[in-house]
């Protein structure tokens, strides 16, 4: 059984229970609009399945519900964030609004978040600066996830990466991917319904494929491309939290449960202008590829589906599990 619920009415449910959680009604309404767009948006594994563990956070002072991030410009394209132990989605409004001006300046900015937690669906934020016509790429990295290659530590976490890109008609780009094979709350959403994870998608701790999520809970993640997949999540680890300032994968808690020290996880955001770097039909160029990709039959353009659902989600709402929404409401 499930219900339908319309996004406002989401993320009013949303906030309310981190209310009483503890947060402060600012930063619950800027987490619930995350949650409830990853929900919208068929990302449920970023949705509001994670709202119980947030709240848990919330009340146990795991993350500081009140926090108000700091943002410092440091050199003229430069902004380092202070996430203060809060939810990470406050820190990333504050970069939406204070780097579209530093780029009018510029033509580039760069913003550095430590002190962070859970980023949520990262194309979203992405997307963000291509509405606005920039160009933005962004990382951030996760608990201990994934081992490096030929390894058994976590030493990575699922570390995603999104890029977005404005274009001449239409929509924007939107890239989002997670450098394992699969995104890790994903394993999580299979454990909340009591269902096994497909082989291929995680290793138990021996390093040994598994179908149980228990077992993958407490292994690593398959890499995206193994080797290279790898490679690539330690260069998430390096941009995002070694220069950042946050904690690496292997030092964070658990973004799941209520317990021990915040995660301080960390995010790297570089946001460009296109007229800046490639003149005035930068844009225009960038549509050029769109559309040699979109005349050919059978190949589609990353991000919209995503966008689909958010339109049907506002017209049509959203539908939750019945249990979940009975969670939600006893929080």
């Amino acid at each position: 059984m499930s219900e339908i619920l319309s996004v406002v009415a989401a993320e009013a449910l949303a906030a309310a229970a981190l209310e009483r959680s503890g947060t402060g009604p600012e930063q619950a309404a800027s987490v619930a609009r995350g949650l409830v767009a990853a929900e919208a948006a068929g990302q449920s594994g970023h949705g509001l399945r994670r709202l119980v563990a947030y709240c848990g956070q919330a009340r146990s002072g795991k993350v500081a519900g009140r926090a108000v991030p700091v943002a410092e410009r440091v050199r003229p394209a430069l902004l380092r964030i202070d996430a203060a132990d809060g939810f990470a989605f406050p820190a990333l409004d504050l970069a939406v609004a204070e780097m579209p001006g530093i780029v009018a300046e510029t033509g580039v900015a760069v913003a550095a978040i430590r002190c962070s937690h859970h980023a949520g669906v990262l194309g979203l934020t992405v997307e963000r600066f291509a509405e606005a016509g920039l160009v933005a790429l962004m990382m951030a990295n996760s608990p201990g996830a994934m081992a490096a290659w030929g390894g058994t530590r976590p030493l990575f976490g699922t570390n995603p990466i999104a890029f977005a890109a404005p274009l001449p008609a239409g929509e924007p780009l939107v890239v989002d991917l997670s450098l394992s094979k699969i995104a890790r709350g994903k394993v999580m959403a299979a454990k909340q319904k009591g269902t096994s994870i497909p082989e291929g998608w995680a290793l138990d701790a021996e390093g040994r494929p598994t179908t149980d999520t228990d077992a993958a809970l407490a292994g690593t993640m398959v890499p995206m491309g193994d080797a290279k997949g790898a490679a690539l999540a330690l260069v998430v680890e390096m941009l995002s939290a070694g220069l950042t300032g946050a904690n690496y994968a292997s030092e964070a808690t658990s973004l799941f449960d209520d317990k021990g020290p915040p995660p301080g996880l960390g995010q790297f955001l570089l946001v460009l202008d296109p007229a800046a770097m490639g003149g005035p039909q930068a844009v225009a160029r960038l549509g050029v590829l769109i559309d040699a990709i979109a005349d050919e039959p059978g190949t589609r353009i990353p991000g919209r589906r995503g966008r689909d659902l958010r339109r049907r989600a506002l017209e049509q709402g959203i539908e939750i599990d019945a249990e979940l929404m009975r969670t939600i409401s006893a929080i």
